[in-house]
């Protein structure tokens, strides 16, 4: 079956539709097409955003789209009332064997966005869903739902994220729709806030290679402008459209390196909570999770546990909402004394308290933290760190690790991204001190350009920090696979994102075994 399903991946999953949704060069007519139907007089599909499915459960899972018939105009060209959506879910892609179905309504509140959450479905295999309105019909998508809880299940996911639209094709996506996994764990950046730029701009050393629409982020309007570009992308589409996603967000989904009530400019007050609470609404409307993220105003709870078997428990963390603002003003930098604050706080003591508390409560083989900054130090050779990373908050890291381990959480495996290159690493509590958890850092689906093999200093950074056992400077994405006795980590990278179809390499493929926190090469 899966194997099946990465044939319908490089097809584009086109059955129920006859292309991947807003891809003119697939063609836009559907076989069904009943324009006279559409309500307010909509003359064109109205699912050109595509679908995508979310935390997937042992009886469900999360399926989403959003009606929006000319994705980049005031309310996706949608009529200012709630339109009716039927939707099915089948255990084979021609939906012969129905399994779910209902009616869920498209309320323009909230950018006539769906999120259903279907039940009622058999543990550990795949299924096949889509969308209709009078007669259209969306692309079709997969998802496979979790195993039971008492199943020694393997699983295999992807970590990716940092997708600026402006720096790259995201090809990296089409080469993921086409894995077999079991999970996308997507860590953040889905969107980038800034302004768009002219096509051959040159920025920081970067040529830009395609345009943001519009200015910079600020408004309700601005943000869902935005994340329709990006859903608007045919690989992207690729990805969403073949497997489950588990999503959080970093920092660009609403501005550069913003923490808890402070704005990466500054920003506080009333102005900075207006644009938090536009960010999260359209972050909320474009992405396929529960009612349980549901804002209020500039408020989130986005940190979620799924399991997965007895292997496996993913908790998904949020690193933004309620951590300190940076020390030492910010930056790359040798670190001042506010970086010894012992109240530092990185997940804020609520999520903390849940974090250490839900780990201890249903053990696993693996306890997978996945988030959006790197854990493990990274000290340059200067003696600089990184303020924006766990590196500058060190009471809160060591608070954290030290918890888990007394509360018997063993084989900890951190999930990160955010500095566009990819890593693995072990993590200690403390300087000198022994490891407790492995890291596994992803590189950036298209930020940066195409990137180098090793930045310049590389080879200072890795003997400065001999944890790090790996580091590239490619785009690209890592796929992780945990048995009940191992932890594989593959880094796959592309020569280029400069242009569209780079191929996919291998960089490097690492195993931890059950009980230790070693990285071998595999």
């Amino acid at each position: 079956m899966r194997r099946h399903l990465a044939d319908l991946s490089r097809r584009g999953l086109l059955r129920g539709a006859t292309g991947l949704a807003g891809l003119a060069a697939l063609g836009p007519a559907f076989s069904t097409r009943a324009e006279s139907r559409l309500p307010g007089g909509m003359t064109s599909e109205p699912f050109r955003l595509g679908v995508a499915a979310g935390d997937p459960q042992p009886d469900g899972f999360v399926i989403w789209t959003r009606l929006a018939p000319d994705p980049l105009a005031p309310d996706g060209g949608m009529p200012p009332a709630p339109v009716e959506v039927a939707w099915e879910v089948a255990e084979d892609p021609a939906f012969r064997s129905i399994a779910a179905a209902g009616q869920a309504l498209a309320r323009p509140e909230w950018a006539h966005s769906l999120h259903v959450e279907v039940t009622g479905l058999r543990p550990q295999r795949p299924y096949f869903y889509r969308f209709r309105l009078h007669g259209e019909a969306s692309p079709t998508g997969h998802a496979r739902t979790a195993p039971l809880p008492t199943a020694d299940a393997d699983f295999r996911m992807v970590t990716a994220g940092c997708q600026h639209y402006e720096h790259g094709f995201f090809t990296a996506w089409r080469h993921i729709a086409q894995e077999e996994v079991d999970l996308v764990f997507h860590y953040g950046d889905f969107i980038y806030e800034y302004a768009g730029r002219p096509i051959g701009a040159v920025s920081s050393g970067r040529s830009t290679v395609r345009s943001h629409a519009g200015g910079e982020t600020f408004g309700l309007a601005d943000y869902r402008t935005r994340y329709a570009q990006y859903r608007l992308d045919p690989d992207l589409a690729a990805a969403s459209a073949a497997h489950a996603f588990a999503v959080t967000f970093d920092d660009h989904e609403v501005a550069n390196n913003w923490t808890g009530d402070v704005g990466g400019r500054g920003e506080t007050g009333p102005d900075f909570d207006l644009r938090k609470a536009a960010a999260f609404q359209a972050w909320y409307e474009h992405m396929p999770v529960r009612r349980s993220a549901l804002p209020q105003g500039p408020r989130i709870t986005a940190h979620r546990r799924l399991h997965f078997g007895r292997n496996l428990a993913l908790h998904l963390l949020d690193t933004r909402g309620a951590r300190d603002d940076q020390p030492c003003g910010d930056g790359t930098k040798p670190p001042c004394a506010e970086v010894a604050r012992a109240e530092a706080q990185m997940l804020g003591a609520a999520q903390e308290a849940w974090l250490l508390d839900g780990a201890a409560a249903r053990p696993a083989t693996w306890q997978v933290l996945a988030q959006q900054v790197p854990m493990f130090a990274r000290t340059f050779p200067n003696g600089a760190i990184g303020m924006d990373k766990w590196d500058g908050y060190p009471a809160a890291r060591t608070r954290l690790l030290h918890g888990l381990h007394q509360r018997g959480a063993t084989n900890l495996v951190v999930l990160s991204g955010d500095v566009h290159s990819a890593y693995a690493a072990t993590v200690a509590a403390e300087p000198e001190g022994p490891a407790l958890a492995c890291e596994f850092t992803a590189t950036s689906i298209s930020s940066e350009g195409d990137g180098s093999e090793q930045r310049r200093g590389s080879a200072a950074l890795l003997a400065a920090n001999p944890h790090i056992a790996f580091h590239n400077n490619r785009r690209g994405y890592t796929l992780q696979h945990f048995t009940g006795r191992h932890c594989f980590a593959t880094f796959r990278a592309l020569p280029f994102v400069s242009s569209p179809g780079a191929p996919v390499e291998d960089r490097a493929r690492f195993v931890v075994a059950a009980g230790d926190v070693a990285l071998h090469p595999a």
